[in-house]
């Protein structure tokens, strides 16, 4: 393309010079010649007034008396009827310029030039016109390469970011070339690379919630799978089939949810749905886990409280809370069911020791953990509750207490407050 500004802007200026060139040079020599012919006449003229004047006085017209009065390059010879011709200056040969006049007094003169000293001069004015076109041809070439660089080297750089972003790297440049059109394509780029990045970024998060929150029901699922296969009690495989039918679902709807939340975030599928069952489902759930640990996990607070979310994505948060619990609090979880205004709290809390200090403000950011765990459990959780309207907080560092806030149903059942534990008697909780 460099090549190709180059020679067109130096094919324009070379045909611009051809055509005024040549016709400055027809003209030129063209006024050359016609002054030089003018010249040689007025010369003549004069002479024959000067002859006139001095045949009028009486005086002898001799070459010495006319040899100031022309030029030196030039001859001239003054024919006088009944004198002998007068002569002056070199009589030049080969092509020459003449020019005539008669006098008064019948007399004629004849100027003479050597048309070589008109050539001369057109020679002169064809090389100023050939340095002045050769100076226009090196300054056409200067600008068409420096217009060739202005407009090649944006377009290499354009091809450079377009073979990043295939590349995967999709770091928009925010550079720009004061040119409109590549400005233009240059923020196409940009624009495609920021989403690009998003995408990118958007997919990684995919994957890396997916692994997180599918890591847990596999697990227990492979639990209760690992339970059938050891008994031969019909009962007790029929109920941990169930169970693991249950978790199953959960796991389908973990999937969906997550899919959902990639596309867009603030879709949700929020219905009204029974505490209840969410909270008794995950004490089942976590039984096992809690008795192979040496811990215990209980619920307390009001029965019979509806709210408006989605079940899968509450289980899931709850499920987030609690095996944050056994991996990074001790003693025993507690969960309980409150009503502030018009919301429904579940609040998960434990007698570890806590969150710390420096964490207490970002520990629902991705990537944030005292643990060394991968921090992607909170972040998701709370991007789950915010999902459907809610919200997931933090009430207390120490000991810890996270809070579950969902939009109660306009109405509600109203039950005794009655404590729960894990094994169906009343317990209460701190």
């Amino acid at each position: 393309m460099r090549r190709r500004l180059i020679n067109s802007t130096l094919a324009v200026v070379l045909v611009v010079i051809a055509v005024f060139g040549v016709s400055l040079v027809i003209v030129e020599t063209r006024t050359i010649t016609s002054s030089a012919q003018e010249s040689v006449d007025n010369e003549a003229v004069r002479i024959g007034s000067i002859v006139d004047s001095r045949l009028l006085g009486g005086e002898n017209i001799t070459p010495g008396m006319l040899a100031d009065q022309i030029s030196k390059d030039r001859y001239a010879r003054v024919d006088i009827p009944g004198h002998p011709p007068v002569q002056f200056g070199d009589h030049p040969t080969g092509s020459v310029i003449r020019g005539k006049a008669t006098g008064e007094q019948g007399e004629k003169v004849v100027v003479e030039e050597r048309r070589s000293s008109v050539n001369r001069e057109v020679g002169r004015t064809l090389l100023i016109i050939g340095g002045v076109a050769l100076l226009a041809v090196i300054a056409a070439v200067l600008l068409a390469v420096r217009q060739a660089n202005k407009l090649a080297s944006p377009l290499t750089d354009l091809a450079e970011t377009a073979e990043r972003l295939g590349s995967g790297d999709p770091r928009p440049r925010h550079k720009r070339y004061s040119v409109p059109e590549l400005d233009r394509v240059a923020d196409v780029l940009d624009s495609s690379a920021e989403r690009i990045a998003r995408m990118l970024t958007a997919e990684r998060r995919l994957a890396a919630d997916a692994s997180h929150q599918l890591r847990t029901p596999l697990t227990a699922l492979s639990m209760r799978l690992e339970e059938i296969s050891a008994t031969d009690d019909l009962d007790t495989v029929k109920e941990e089939a169930t169970i693991a039918l249950t978790q199953v679902e959960r796991l389908t709807d973990v999937v969906e949810r997550l899919l959902t939340n990639a596309r867009d975030p603030r879709t949700g599928s929020a219905v009204a749905f029974d505490i209840d069952e969410v909270v008794k489902q995950q004490l089942e759930e976590w039984r096992s886990a809690y008795r192979s640990a040496g811990r215990a996990i209980v619920c307390s607070g009001r029965n019979g409280m509806r709210a408006v979310g989605t079940p899968g994505a509450v289980a899931q948060v709850l499920a987030a809370l609690i095996e944050n619990s056994l991996m990074h609090g001790g003693g025993t979880v507690a969960l309980r069911t409150r009503v502030t205004g018009n919301q429904s709290v579940i609040e998960v809390t434990d007698e570890g020791p806590g969150v710390p200090a420096d964490l207490g403000a970002r520990i629902f950011e991705r990537s944030i953990s005292g643990r060394n765990s991968t921090g992607i459990g909170l972040a998701v959780a709370r991007d789950l509750a915010e999902a459907d309207g809610g919200r997931l907080e933090l009430l207390q560092q120490h000991p810890p207490v996270f809070a579950l806030f969902l939009s109660r149903e306009a109405r509600t059942r109203k039950a005794p407050h009655t404590p729960r534990s894990e094994d169906g008697g009343d317990r209460p909780v701190r």
